[in-house]
């Protein structure tokens, strides 16, 4: 069995903005995470660190772009394991406004590293990501 997380939301905001909180490092920071390596280029590597203590360690690398469309990349824990997931940003026009479709795939790779890794968790920071800091920040 696959475990995946799907969050959708619609912002009242153009894709245009939209697609620029989610590639803009500068603006990424705002709502976001800090990654200043980012760089929206195919196969770009980038690296951010999150948790009270900002000691969690994530590792990406861009495998497509679609500009204004659709962003996906790998996601790891480089101090905990190899395996990868994937995540997947979509976005589609939707009546004066933005449908943001999230998807992280693969979860289940990271089953062994304990009960910090479960997919609740991670549904639970994706709907607190997209539904409250991105949609607060692209609508304002």
């Amino acid at each position: 069995m696959h475990d995946n997380v799907k969050i959708s939301v619609k912002v009242n905001a153009p894709i245009e903005k939209v697609w620029d909180a989610i590639t803009n490092r500068e603006q990424m920071k705002e709502w976001y995470f800090n990654i200043p390596d980012f760089e929206l280029k195919e196969h770009a590597a980038f690296n951010f660190y999150e948790g009270e203590d900002k000691k969690l360690h994530h590792h990406c690398e861009i495998v497509e772009i679609i500009p204004q469309k659709k962003l996906k990349h790998s996601w790891t824990y480089p101090d905990y394991t190899h395996d990868k997931t994937l995540v997947k940003w979509e976005l589609q026009p939707e009546s004066n406004g933005t449908l943001v479709t999230l998807t992280h795939k693969g979860l289940e790779n990271f089953d062994h590293l304990g009960a910090d890794f479960k997919k609740e968790n991670f549904q639970n920071g994706w709907d607190e990501i997209l539904n409250k800091a991105l949609k607060n920040f692209v609508e304002n």
